[in-house]
């Protein structure tokens, strides 16, 4: 008991060195000075529908925390596509996570990312880039690339540090919906959905 206790701080406090160093190299593309709680990862993974026979793209998946709460989901690793920016991160989750389609690029540039899955359907979306570092039109441009995606009325998950949604509203196009406020994530969290009707 006591090894494995061991084992499972070493593993937090390595990944918590990861993320501090990810956000000291490129503090623009990393979002938090702490990689997301487990409590947040779950929360953002619970609007998947792991039976909908369409996979999951995540964005931003960092050290992985919110990769985890995926699969815990059920999403099966070939049913996942994580796009992931930083090189290190990006070496790091494929080492960790077997079977998953990382992609190691920008998520402002999806069709190029994508390659031969630019076109594919996702069942939804989750987002941990951290919009708030970019400015509101590549926002805006991202999440209506990422609506596109989706069949209609699937959600697109985004975390963010801010008081209001990051994305401003447009009710002719999008609809936003604020999903949670967790505390227990350092800094405490909101979460939005993004869909169109």
């Amino acid at each position: 008991m006591a090894i494995r206790l061991k084992e499972r701080f070493g593993r937090k406090f390595d990944e918590e060195i990861r993320f501090f160093k990810g956000w000291i190299d490129g503090p623009k593309r990393v979002g938090a000075i702490l990689p997301t709680s487990s409590i947040t990862a779950r929360r953002m993974a619970s609007v998947i529908n792991p039976r909908s026979g369409l996979p999951v793209l995540e964005l931003g998946p960092g050290t992985g925390v919110i990769t985890k709460a995926i699969l815990g989901r059920g999403v099966k690793p070939q049913n996942l596509v994580a796009v992931e920016y930083s090189s290190d991160f990006y070496e790091h989750l494929l080492r960790t996570y077997p079977g998953v389609r990382f992609v190691n690029g920008d998520a402002f540039d999806l069709d190029r990312t994508l390659g031969d899955l630019k076109d594919q359907k996702f069942d939804s979306i989750i987002s941990g880039i951290p919009l708030l570092n970019f400015p509101m039109q590549a926002r805006i441009e991202l999440l209506e690339s990422l609506l596109d995606r989706m069949p209609l009325g699937r959600p697109v998950v985004q975390i963010s540090y801010g008081p209001v949604s990051p994305i401003v509203a447009r009710p002719d196009r999008y609809h936003i919906q604020h999903f949670d406020f967790v505390v227990r994530n350092l800094p405490p969290a909101q979460l939005w959905l993004y869909r169109r009707n």
